[in-house]
């Protein structure tokens, strides 16, 4: 098992599941002759086959952070997979290197969507997982490219941005998006000012049928959610209840 950090540890134990069976593994799989080390993990107490959620991690790449969502998302029933958009080996520990890989995919987003969507393959096809029912949920550069996936139409049930980057389509690309939208942001995120937000919000209101929800934490900085001095506790506990809540509805028909 993961040995994490106190303070991850301590935000994984927020999730009560008495008598749960994690299960982790380290999952090798190849997008266009890159090699790819995706994490999974579910508890093997819950029968399955369960409903999923795909995780995109943060600038850094696939790090310890992405995991311990993936554990609180086991720990509420579901099977996680916490996807590698980077490639193995690349995660980084400060911002100037992020930064850089990240570019490359900002400035490339059909490689962006596919990356994605190597990931997103892997996680359908396990035996564990009712592939009818997924769900793709990101943080910060993760959010984003979670957000640019679901314009694929790729047959999702639902899309979940953290304080993501909001890229705007001129003109809109919304018409494939299969499945609901949750936007959870910062009211005082200098990445993604309120005028980012309107210009997001005024593409998906070009789709009248689209489901989408988008929600300010007011105070809340760039990565609220991410241990570090931009995290808004308030914020960061109330944005996983509206997962919590968006991912029984969408996943579960609660």
């Amino acid at each position: 098992m993961t040995d994490f950090s106190a303070v991850l540890q301590q935000l994984i134990d927020t999730v009560a599941a008495p008598g749960a069976r994690p299960e982790e593994s380290v999952v090798t799989y190849e997008h266009d002759g890159r090699a790819m080390e995706g994490f999974s993990v579910h508890d093997a107490a819950v029968a399955g086959p369960k409903p999923a959620v795909l995780v995109v991690h943060d600038w850094t790449g696939l790090r310890e952070y992405p995991k311990a969502r993936a554990h609180m998302l086991a720990r509420l029933g579901y099977f996680a997979f916490c996807a590698d958009v980077y490639g193995q080996g690349r995660r980084f520990d400060n911002d100037d290197d992020s930064s850089a890989e990240a570019r490359k995919y900002y400035g490339d987003l059909p490689l962006l969507r596919a990356r994605v969507r190597a990931a997103y393959d892997v996680l359908a096809a396990r035996p564990e997982v009712d592939a009818a029912r997924i769900a793709v949920i990101g943080y910060c550069f993760g959010g984003s490219a979670a957000l640019e996936f679901a314009r694929t139409g790729a047959p999702l049930r639902g899309t979940v941005s953290f304080h993501g980057a909001l890229i705007a389509h001129e003109p809109a690309d919304v018409a494939a998006i299969d499945g609901a939208l949750l936007v959870l942001t910062g009211g005082a995120d200098e990445v993604v000012p309120d005028a980012a937000v309107a210009k997001f919000q005024d593409e998906l209101r070009t789709r009248e049928d689209l489901d989408w929800e988008v929600t300010t934490y007011a105070g809340a900085e760039h990565g609220f959610t991410l241990p570090g001095e931009a995290h808004h506790a308030v914020a960061d506990r109330r944005s996983w209840r509206a997962l919590e809540a968006f991912l029984a509805e969408v996943l579960d028909g609660g």
